[in-house]
């Protein structure tokens, strides 16, 4: 499972791959993630692997829930838009955005360079009704990567993405969780509400065994997006 990667091999890019390859279920189940995106995106396939064991049955569409009174008020950022880089000053991220895609095995990508942050572009933007996803590193043969201090982050912690149209998307905290790599939340994860503009953003942490293939748990940090600044 490992990644290649600039900096080195990272033992986040382990963690991060295998948790992430809970999306075949979710991109079929959920209608959130049913795009013209995912039926010719730039980076391959519309649907990845499933985690869950075979015997298991693909995860129920989740009902709709009613969006937040506060969320409900802001406006979605333009359709057209993507995001070109993200900010969370309270734990010093200051990253540009690559795009990542599926890889040929329909795992979900990584970004290749632990410095830099990914959105999964085969979901909404930031600002865009349903779940988008951010992945990045937590660590790397180098050293701390970008998202190593995801978890410190809490609830009521502001955070903005800047898009390529100008106008920056601001989110705040919902909770911070972090699950063992076979209890990863895909569907929560990739496959939120319509009704609500949801960002999350996921990196590696828990446990550290290299015996058992990297990190053992994901952090995701849970977002909303609570106002959009226009160019």
């Amino acid at each position: 499972m490992a990644v290649s990667h600039r900096a080195g091999p990272s033992r986040a890019a382990r963690s991060v791959r295998w948790a992430l390859l809970g999306v075949t279920s979710v991109l079929a189940v959920a209608a959130v993630l049913v795009s013209t995106t995912l039926s010719g995106g730039t980076d391959g396939a519309a649907t990845a692997r499933d985690t869950t064991p075979a015997s298991s049955s693909p995860p129920a569409a989740p009902a709709p829930a009613p969006a937040s009174t506060r969320a409900a008020r802001v406006a979605p950022v333009s359709a057209a838009a993507r995001p070109e880089h993200l900010t969370i000053a309270e734990i010093g991220v200051s990253t540009d955005l690559l795009r990542l895609g599926l890889n040929p095995d329909r795992t979900v990508q990584v970004p290749q360079d632990a410095d830099l942050a990914g959105w999964f572009d085969q979901g909404p933007a930031p600002g865009r009704p349903g779940s988008s996803v951010l992945l990045g590193h937590v660590d790397s043969t180098a050293g701390p990567a970008v998202f190593h201090r995801l978890k410190e982050l809490r609830a009521g912690v502001t955070l903005e993405v800047r898009l390529d149209d100008g106008s920056v998307a601001r989110f705040e905290v919902t909770r911070t969780a972090t699950y063992d790599n076979e209890d990863f939340p895909a569907q929560e994860v990739y496959g939120g509400s319509t009704r609500r503009r949801l960002l999350n953003l996921v990196t590696c942490g828990g446990e550290y065994d290299a015996e058992r293939g990297g990190w053992q748990s994901n952090v995701v940090v849970f977002t909303e997006l609570v106002g959009v600044t226009r160019a």
